[in-house]
């Protein structure tokens, strides 16, 4: 769709003059000259002139047919970050807009940050509240970044993965959020090349392969179709649309089928003159071929939250291969195609029109949903998922309330997530819902078009188990808040409580001490924040009374907060068995055990949580039991895998084959092969000739399991191969 090769800068120019004839070439030519000299020097890792990339960022914007404003702002959106340029020179040569939307597409850089995921967090929550000021911000984003991953392949290869893991989590779904198919599509196709490039190389040439084979097919249906269009006096223009290679890939993980149990590899889409005539051709396609039960939405009725519209239809073709129709007019065409940029227009100073200002309630919500999370990995989990949760089609629902607001939640959301939809107060104090005018459970599902209402208390709280079944980020994200601020206070109490028994033993004047400051004292000089600080680490058992009381009586004895936190978990004792492999803060002697919820195996991200008694339990980062504790971060530990201790751990994997003699004799082979032992096998056959085999095999690490996996799915009869957490055995 865009541009990909670099164009310069007079074929920007004739390129912005074909839709905007009466933009001013003087002040893009100063922009590009103010960018050459400020990159003048610099080159890019493929050894080209720095100039060319924003030039490319430049030309993309074009594509898009944003104004002159936004496309200056391209040319030069690298040189407050990467060259001596200063803010105040772009506001002097070029204005208060382009130096406003320059910063803010510039990543913050004078703070030192102590992980990568806090500068992106940081990073993000800056360009949130940028887009949410002047939504030119996020195009110039996004047209930045897809120039970075179509130039990926210069950098190495574990940044190339660390910027397509952000871009597939962050940026794709952004893209699809602001309705911009093509780019989402192109920003996930590039992503799933350099996160799983054999999966990318093999299923592109099954694609090519299979495309070859299937064109006479779709041109079959595009000719009768055209043909029964023309015969009812319908107009329309009739195309095959291939699916991108992405959205393949992840209909074969999510159904676990084979490439060639993929049978809608191309869509075929109609492109009318008007909403009527969308139904009508609609009705056509039916009255041609068998349309396939619960596979019709209807966008035109009821548009997504990105103002995309278009009836979707997915019917039996000629050869009983399932067939899906997308019909539109072209102004929906054109939108879903381009999203929010084909359609908006400024009023003054970036701001949308009235007309347009609800497509942008979805990021006036995100800005305001996500301020009270301090913690920068549960802001950007919380993030991902309020930008993904929308990513599919299929996984929306739409729910009304009792005067008739739509309400677009992800699927599987429950009651709990349409009254935090309404309102944060509404969730809180929600105690149960009539669905359809019947009271239902508050973990039950709710389905398309039902009518909920809300009941509440102003007694009811949020409660802990509802992180178990609440599927929206906003809920999770309140609920999470609540619970952490009642933990916070809680610990504080039990904390209080313990150190005034414990001074009142060692004869302190318990309650002056805490009046007189003296404890602030001990408490700024060991690192704490505050004297409630401390106070709620011995509440939350990460601090003994007894050293606070230790302290107190020898105020010149040093040690670092770190130091003595450690010393406050329970240590391994004589009889007492632990996980070797795993140390904390460089020691070993902790007690610790890995969770069976998720079965951490060296290689994995871990964290370590304090658990009341048992000392820590060591999770892999993304457990969900983990996030489920997500607001008692406090107990949370940084641990690290110890590389000079090696030994084996169990690992279940689950391996989906055809149902045949040989092949359960094969994948054990492949799997002695690999150097991994199985302890325990079991095989269950299917109706349908295949069988599952699942294995809890010995291994040393993850790349041993990856090398292990990729041997079995190299097997004949293989369809696939993966780990199982516990959390999935269902």
């Amino acid at each position: 769709m865009a541009l990909s090769r670099v164009i310069e800068i007079d074929e920007l120019i004739q390129q912005v003059h074909g839709f905007h004839p009466e933009a001013d070439e003087a002040l893009l030519r100063r922009a590009y000259d103010f960018s050459a000299k400020a990159h003048q020097g610099q080159t890019r890792r493929s050894g080209e002139p720095y100039l060319q990339h924003p030039l490319a960022v430049a030309g993309i914007l074009a594509f898009l047919k944003l104004d002159v404003t936004a496309i200056m702002a391209g040319l030069l959106h690298d040189t407050l970050e990467d060259t001596v340029a200063t803010q105040d020179e772009l506001r002097r040569h070029f204005g208060h807009e382009v130096a406003h939307l320059v910063e803010g597409v510039t990543k913050i850089g004078q703070i030192s940050f102590r992980t990568y995921e806090e500068k992106q967090a940081e990073n993000f929550r800056k360009m949130l509240l940028s887009m949410a000021d002047d939504i030119r911000v996020v195009f110039i984003k996004l047209a930045d970044r897809l120039h970075n991953m179509r130039t990926l392949g210069h950098l190495p290869e574990n940044k190339q993965k660390q910027i397509a893991q952000e871009t597939l989590e962050i940026y794709a779904p952004l893209a699809n959020r602001l309705g911009m198919s093509w780019m989402t599509q192109e920003l996930e196709n590039l992503c799933f090349e350099y996160l799983k490039p054999e999966a990318y190389s093999l299923l592109k040439l099954r694609v090519a392969k299979r495309d070859e084979e299937r064109q006479e097919y779709v041109q079959s249906l595009i000719r009768e179709t055209v043909k029964a269009l023309a015969k009812a006096g319908l107009p329309g223009e009739v195309e095959g649309r291939p699916k991108h290679l992405y959205s393949i890939h992840q209909k074969m993980e999510r159904q676990d089928i084979l490439f060639e149990e993929v049978h809608d590899l191309a869509a075929i889409r109609i492109i009318t003159d008007g909403s009527m005539n969308c139904y009508t051709i609609l009705g056509l396609v039916h009255s041609l071929w068998v349309p396939v039960p619960g596979r019709f939405k209807d966008y035109i009725a009821t548009p997504r939250t990105n103002l995309y519209q278009s009836l979707h239809t997915t019917v039996l073709g000629p050869q009983g291969d399932h067939v899906e129709f997308q019909i539109r007019t072209e102004d929906m065409h054109r939108l879903a195609e381009y999203g929010v940029a084909a359609h908006w227009r400024y009023k003054e100073h970036g701001k949308v029109g009235e007309r347009d200002k609800h497509v942008f309630s979805w990021l006036r919500q995100l800005v305001e949903w996500h301020k009270d999370l301090s913690d920068n990995r549960q802001f950007m989990d919380s993030v991902k998922l309020d930008l993904f949760h929308l990513d599919v089609f299929q996984d929306v629902v739409f729910a009304f309330t009792p005067k008739g607001e739509v309400k677009e939640l992800p699927q599987g959301s429950t009651s709990v997530d349409f009254a935090y939809a309404i309102h944060t107060e509404v969730g809180d104090h929600c105690v149960g819902a009539k669905v359809s005018g019947k009271i239902v459970p508050l973990r039950q599902p709710l389905t398309n078009g039902d009518t909920v209402e809300i009941l509440t208390s102003a007694t009811q709280a949020p409660k802990k188990e509802w992180l178990m079944f609440v599927r929206t980020s906003r809920a999770k994200a309140k609920i999470k808040h609540f619970l952490k601020v009642e933990e916070q206070r809680q610990g504080l109490e039990l904390g209080r409580r313990l150190l005034e028994r414990e001074l009142r033993r060692h004869h302190f004047p318990a309650a002056q001490l805490f009046k007189s400051g003296q404890l602030s004292t001990v408490a700024s000089g060991k690192g704490y924040e505050s004297v409630d600080d401390m106070t709620r680490m011995v509440g939350y058992g990460r601090l003994s009374a007894a050293q606070v009381v230790t302290w107190m009586a020898s105020p010149g004895e040093n040690s670092a907060k770190a130091d003595n936190d450690v010393q406050a978990l329970p240590t391994r004792g004589p009889t007492q068995r632990s996980v070797k492999a795993v140390k904390v803060m460089g020691r070993r002697d902790v007690l610790m055990q890995l969770s069976k919820c998720c079965g951490p195996v060296p290689g994995d991200p871990i964290l370590g949580y304090i658990t009341r008694g048992r000392g820590l339990t060591i999770h892999v980062k993304g457990c969900p039991n983990l996030e489920a504790l997500d607001y008692e971060k406090d107990r949370f530990v940084d641990v690290e895998w110890d590389a000079a201790i090696e030994g084996s751990h169990s690992v279940k994997v689950c391996v989906l084959t055809i149902d045949r003699p040989g092949v359960l004799a094969n994948v054990s082979s492949a799997i002695s092969a690999s150097q991994a032992n199985i302890s325990r096998a079991e095989i269950t056959t299917r109706e349908d000739q295949k069988a599952v085999q699942d294995f809890v095999i010995e291994i040393s690490n993850t790349l041993q399991l990856e090398r292990t996996l990729e041997a079995i799915g190299r097997v004949e009869g293989v369809i696939s191969a993966k780990r199982v957490r516990s959390w999935q055995d269902s």
